[in-house]
């Protein structure tokens, strides 16, 4: 079984000279979701958004092509797909020919599927970046001094009237769990259901600073702690990571019926 520590991050890796689709390296979901209770029939629907800025390749007489792309791995897939990995691959790409674009995009469908256990959409392009929808939280005046693990006691609703609202913060952070590097993000949290203390909410936010998590597995967790400490009728969580080695990602999980928000870049993205 593969795990983080045989992936090539944290290691100095030669720059990829041809296409190469074992760079791809996948990662079972099932250890990290076993760890916070979800070993049996997922609770949410959703996916990982990912957003390429540097992708690029060689038309049939050579000359250089470059696009953007969306990529999206939908969250039922056995594997996530390691960031490093994906960068790697892509930038294998940059010296391979091609007689047209959708060739291209056929070819990275083909091998992101296969890496990921689950057919992967590609599109090229990017979605619009505007500002997040609903109310930050971000503003709150709060003594915080927990930063990790993170604690799901600080999650708490008033059990009234049920309220239809969704709240964000700029404030999340996490760490690789392979190299410790930090990973900065905004969260939306759209619910229906009782009210959601939102001091509370930061704080528990704020204590996954510390916390040594790859970003998809903190958002199940984030999805997870709300559904079984607020217990909403309906939920959607997404995180917009910023970017690194020419990629962002964002991981999306709401409850299934609950529609999909539209995709947005970050203005930090």
């Amino acid at each position: 079984m593969n795990t983080p520590q045989d992936s090539s991050l944290g290691r100095e890796v030669d720059y990829p000279r041809q296409y190469d689709a074992s760079l791809l390296f996948p990662i079972p979901r099932a250890g990290a979701r076993a760890e916070i209770g979800l070993d049996g029939e997922l609770p949410f629907v959703g996916e990982d958004r990912w957003h390429a800025y540097e992708l690029g390749w060689l038309d049939v007489r050579g000359k250089p092509c470059v696009a953007t792309a969306t990529i999206r791995v939908p969250a039922t897939s056995p594997n996530l797909i390691e960031s490093k990995s994906l960068k790697l691959y892509l930038n294998s790409l940059n010296s391979s020919r091609f007689n047209r674009p959708e060739a291209v995009r056929e070819r990275i469908a083909t091998d992101l599927s296969a890496c990921a256990g689950a057919d992967v959409a590609i599109e090229f392009g990017l979605p619009p970046m505007l500002p997040a929808p609903g109310q930050s939280i971000d503003h709150l005046d709060v003594d915080i001094d927990c930063y990790g693990p993170p604690d799901a006691g600080y999650l708490l609703a008033d059990g009234g009237e049920e309220v239809a609202e969704t709240l964000h913060s700029a404030l999340l952070k996490s760490n690789c769990p392979v190299t410790g590097q930090p990973d900065w993000a905004s969260v939306s949290i759209r619910y229906r259901g009782p009210r959601i203390d939102r001091e509370g909410l930061l704080r528990y936010l704020v204590s996954y600073r510390d916390h040594a998590e790859f970003h998809e597995q903190c958002v199940e967790r984030i999805f997870n702690e709300l559904m079984q400490r607020c217990q909403p009728t309906q939920l959607e969580v997404e995180a917009r990571y910023t970017r690194r080695g020419g990629l962002d990602i964002n991981p999306r999980r709401a409850t299934p019926g609950f529609g999909a928000s539209p995709a947005i870049r970050d203005l930090r993205q």
